[in-house]
């Protein structure tokens, strides 16, 4: 038989039903602990779900992985390549690759009478994975492309249609600055809304059609290739993966090609987002130093109580280390009952917060409309097994103090 556990067993439901002393104090250590836990769990699971929103966003504009001309700059005027690659069957092979698709961007103007704005217009063609968009659409709906016919459709951001007093079904022109100077005119058939304003107010989305007209490009010529992945966390290795399978080729008119991925493109973004992790960790670190010193000033008013217990098992021939366990079992317990109302109210308030949105955000600060969350069974089973250890390697150095207490002195204490 385990008898620390018995004891400690024994002391716990003794405790239960009747007042002592330490009771108040055991109680306050469960609700440092539980309180700990939650804010920790919201401050996880807020972290993560802003990151993966973000992130979300910023890869439904420009996805993970570019293949583009290795003459292209940092402009939207690219260098053109051919859409029929030989590597592209062996990318579309990789494990890891989700979808693969052709676009083209070129720089523009939109005038409507008495207002203007420089945008990016994005020729998009028939494999265009409109998932993203499709999910923040607030007005009309996405257009179809085909090969037979080039579509004036255009879908723009609620930004720009504020900007410029523009609805769905209006026609707009569209300048584009080269020589010679040419226009198009659109009509626009959806507006969305990602409340990522950098983005919101540069891209007009249309058919790649145009694009190729504009720059007099042949049919099977596009800026480049979008990848997407079904892993954001393997970015970098499935970044290398492609570059393999392109390797180091040149085309029958010298063209070279250099893959990027979207942490490279918006460095600045993802070295923000990366900067929040700081944030988080001093939260966790002061919620676990805060659980720490509740449950050490519950566990010492816990020997204290039992003095004359400790006194009769050491003069019964009982080591200390026994002795220890006695008391860090009932330490266990105590933050297991935190641990279990920490993610009852934790989860709560995530689940309620997931469920109807009730905390809200300023979107041109935050790029989000509300606070966002994400739940992950990993990163709460962390947080749990974490906490639980942390504070046990904190009780162990005032658990030490039952070595000081002599049987003679214990048993006469009162």
């Amino acid at each position: 038989m385990n008898l620390p556990y018995f004891i400690a067993n024994k002391l716990i439901r003794g405790r239960r039903k009747g007042m002592s002393f330490s009771r108040p104090i055991n109680i306050i250590a469960i609700i440092g602990i539980a309180s700990g836990l939650a804010v920790m769990i919201l401050a996880v699971s807020i972290l993560t779900g802003f990151k993966q929103q973000i992130r979300d966003k910023i890869v439904g504009f420009g996805s993970h992985i570019q293949v583009l001309n290795f003459d292209s700059n940092i402009s939207f005027e690219t260098a053109p390549i051919s859409d029929t690659q030989p590597f592209v069957p062996a990318i579309r092979n990789i494990p890891g690759i989700r979808h693969l698709q052709v676009f083209a961007t070129k720089a523009g103007i939109i005038k409507t009478g008495q207002d203007i704005q420089g945008v990016v217009l994005k020729g998009v063609d028939s494999d265009f994975d409109w998932s993203f968009f499709k999910s923040n659409i607030v007005a009309g709906s996405t257009f179809t492309v085909t090969d037979s016919v080039r579509t004036n459709d255009v879908i723009i951001s609620k930004r720009i249609s504020d900007l410029l007093k523009l609805r769905t079904g209006d026609s707009f022109a569209m300048h584009f600055i080269q020589d010679p100077p040419r226009s198009r005119k659109f009509t626009i058939c959806g507006i969305y809304e990602t409340s990522l304003e950098e983005f919101d107010r540069m891209y007009v989305f249309c058919d790649i059609g145009h694009i190729k007209r504009l720059n007099g490009w042949s049919n099977d010529q596009v800026s480049g290739f979008e990848i997407f992945i079904d892993d954001f966390r393997k970015l970098d290795e499935m970044t290398m993966a492609v570059r393999d399978a392109i390797g180091y080729r040149l085309t029958e008119d010298d063209t070279k090609f250099k893959v990027t991925n979207i942490r490279v493109r918006y460095p600045q973004i993802f070295d923000w987002l990366n900067f929040q992790d700081m944030n988080v960790i001093i939260i966790i670190t002061l919620m676990l130093i805060v659980a720490g010193f509740n449950m050490i000033s519950g566990l010492l008013i816990l020997i204290l109580e039992k003095t004359n217990m400790i006194g009769i098992l050491k003069a019964l021939g009982s080591e200390n280390k026994m002795i220890r366990k006695i008391f860090l079992y009932q330490a266990a317990y105590l933050i297991g009952k935190g641990l279990f109302w920490g993610n009852i109210i934790g989860l709560g308030l995530a689940i309620l917060q997931l469920r109807t949105g009730l905390i809200t955000l300023d979107p041109s600060s935050y790029y989000i409309k509300t606070v966002p969350v994400n739940l992950d069974f990993i990163h709460i089973l962390l947080l749990n097994a974490g906490t639980m250890a942390a504070i046990i390697t904190m009780l162990l150095v005032p658990s030490q103090l039952i070595s000081r207490i002599t049987p003679v002195k214990a048993i006469r204490y009162d």
